[in-house]
C-alpha cells in the first residue's frame, strides 16, 4: 500500500489542513454517510486560495477500506472529465484515509428527482453530461483500460451550482483492458438493488453493460420524477414500472403532467424513452453502447432546444404584432 501511494505523492496533503477545513470533522459539516465512509463539506486554503471541498473520510474499521481508498484515488487521478468530480488531494496520516474532492454545492441528483424547479431541458442536459462521462470512462482513447463504475445511482450523481452533473463514488469501480471490455468481472457491489443489472446473477459478474442498465434506471427516474424504489407502489422498482408502461404504450401515465407540458418535442420524448428502455434489456448483448446513447440523448436535447426556440420566436412575434395593432 505504502509503495503504491508514492505514485500519488503530489496529491498528499497534511491531515491538519483537512481537520481545520472541516472544523475537526464536526457533525454539522456532514454531507453524506454511506456505510464505509462519511463525507464532510469544508473550506480549504490550498495553493494560496480558499476553496470549497468535500472530504470523504473512510471508516478505518472497514475491512477493505484501504483498497476502496486507493481505488478511488487511482481512478480520479487518471480520469479527468467535466462530468466527473475532481480530486484535489488525499490524506493518509494517523490511520486516517481521506479523499478531498471538489465541492458540488447542490447535492445529489436523488434530492432533485421530483423537484419541480428541475426543468425538462435541465434534465436532458444532466443526462447528456452523464452519458458523455460514462462513454469517456468506458472507452477513453487515450487510455489502455476502461472503467466499470459499478455504482451508478441518483445518489452517486452530484449537481454543481450550475446544475451540471458530476459522477462520484469510484471506490467499487473496476479497471478493465479495452481489449477485454466484454469480459465478465467479479464485483462485490453494483449499486442499490433497484438499479442492479439482473444479468449479474446469471453470469456471476459485471461488464460495462452493467453500468448501462443502472444508467437506464436513472434515465427513467429523471423522466418520471420517481426514485428507483417506489414505496407507494407496493415497493415496485422504477425499472419494472417503466418497462411495463413503455411496453403498454402508457408511459405518459407515469410522467408528471407539469413535466409533460414542458416536453415541447414529442420526438425528443420518443428518442429519450426508447434509449432508456433499451438500457434495461435483460440481455446485455441487446443493450446499447455508451457512444450510441450519447448520440441519441444529444439528439433528444437538440430537438427540445429547437422547439423551444420556435416557441420563443413565435411568442416575441405575437408581442410585436399586438403592439403594432394597438399602436396603429
Amino acid at each position: 500500500m505504502t509503495s503504491t501511494m508514492t505514485m500519488f505523492a503530489s496529491l498528499r496533503m497534511p491531515l491538519e489542513d483537512v481537520v481545520n477545513a472541516t472544523n475537526n470533522f464536526h457533525d454539522d459539516y456532514i454531507m453524506q454517510h454511506d456505510g464505509i465512509s462519511t463525507t464532510y463539506k469544508g473550506r480549504l486554503l490550498w495553493s494560496g486560495k480558499e476553496m470549497k471541498i468535500a472530504a470523504r473520510r473512510f471508516d478505518c474499521k472497514h475491512v477493505e477500506g484501504d483498497l476502496k481508498f486507493l481505488n478511488e484515488i487511482s481512478v480520479l487521478s487518471d480520469f479527468k472529465h467535466t462530468n466527473l468530480v475532481s480530486i484535489i488531494g488525499f490524506s493518509d496520516e494517523k490511520d486516517e484515509k481521506i479523499i478531498i474532492t471538489t465541492y458540488e454545492a447542490t447535492g445529489s441528483l436523488r434530492q432533485y428527482i421530483n423537484n419541480p424547479s428541475l426543468t425538462w431541458k435541465q434534465r436532458l442536459r444532466i443526462c447528456v453530461g452523464l452519458a458523455q462521462a460514462l462513454s469517456y470512462l468506458h472507452y477513453d482513447e487515450g487510455c489502455d483500460y476502461g472503467i466499470i463504475h459499478c455504482n451508478i445511482t441518483s445518489d452517486t450523481i452530484l449537481l454543481d451550482e450550475n446544475g451540471e452533473a458530476k459522477l462520484s463514488s469510484f471506490e467499487f469501480s473496476i479497471k478493465q483492458s479495452v481489449n477485454y471490455k466484454d469480459q465478465v468481472c467479479p464485483c462485490e457491489h453494483t449499486g442499490t438493488m433497484e438499479s442492479v443489472d439482473p444479468a449479474i446473477e446469471k453470469t456471476g459478474g459485471v461488464t460495462h453493460k452493467s453500468d448501462i442498465y443502472s444508467f437506464g434506471v436513472v434515465l427513467f427516474e429523471i423522466l418520471c420524477e420517481r426514485k428507483a424504489l417506489i414505496h407507494n407502489e407496493a415497493n415496485r422498482s422504477m425499472a419494472q414500472l417503466a418497462k411495463y408502461h413503455y411496453e403498454k404504450g402508457t408511459l405518459h401515465d407515469i410522467i408528471h403532467p407539469r413535466l409533460l407540458n414542458q416536453i415541447l418535442s414529442p420526438q425528443s420524448l420518443l428518442i429519450y424513452s426508447k434509449v432508456a428502455y433499451s438500457c434495461l434489456n435483460d440481455d446485455r448483448a441487446n443493450r446499447p453502447d455508451m457512444h450510441y446513447i450519447v448520440a441519441k440523448l444529444e439528439k433528444a436535447l437538440e430537438l427540445q432546444l429547437r422547439r423551444e426556440n420556435i416557441v420563443r420566436h413565435f411568442f416575441y412575434f405575437m408581442i410585436y404584432f399586438l403592439a403594432f395593432i394597438i399602436l396603429a
